[in-house]
């Protein structure tokens, strides 16, 4: 039995578009990348959490979250031993390029971030390390070309393991 997960992430695009990611390390999944972000705490908004995990995870405090929601998704993962499905609301931001700032290596220890970069659109369509979720190549592709998405892609359920389209 997994336990319901509320999340929310932050896909931060530079002038370029590239993409800000964590290569995260985890017990039932493995090694994989993300955009910064995680749960909800009580009585936040999924927005609220993505501002607050941007800033605790990046050390940024000057990306503006606009709302724009990318896309929702959800997967299974264990977190902490517990095994969970993650529902997830990921929202665009634009910034500037640049490395995270502050004394970060505690919190990223304890959330088993081994390290960062920025991604080209063509480092990401090129890749063939994990991505959550595994469509990111093609939904940020869209972004580039058409822009934000007028309501949110719905990818559903997606299971561990599931190769990108990109």
């Amino acid at each position: 039995m997994r336990i319901p997960r509320q999340a929310a992430r932050v896909a931060v695009l530079d002038p370029a578009g590239s993409v800000f990611m964590f290569r995260y390390d985890n017990e039932e999944v493995g090694v994989h990348w993300a955009m910064p972000g995680g749960g909800l705490d009580p009585g936040e908004s999924p927005l609220q959490a993505a501002e607050r995990e941007l800033r605790e995870e990046t050390g940024w405090t000057d990306i503006e979250v606009d709302g724009t929601v990318l896309c929702l998704w959800e997967h299974d993962f264990t977190r902490a031993g517990v095994p969970v499905r993650q529902h997830e609301q990921i929202f665009l931001a634009r910034g500037p390029r640049r490395d995270p700032v502050g004394d970060l290596a505690a919190s990223h220890a304890a959330d088993k971030i081994l390290r960062w970069r920025w991604w080209s659109p063509e480092d990401l369509a090129g890749d063939s390390e994990p991505l959550w979720p595994p469509q990111l190549p093609a939904l940020l592709a869209d972004v580039w070309k058409d822009g934000a998405p007028a309501t949110p892609i719905d990818l559903g359920y997606v299971r561990n393991g599931a190769v990108s389209e990109s």
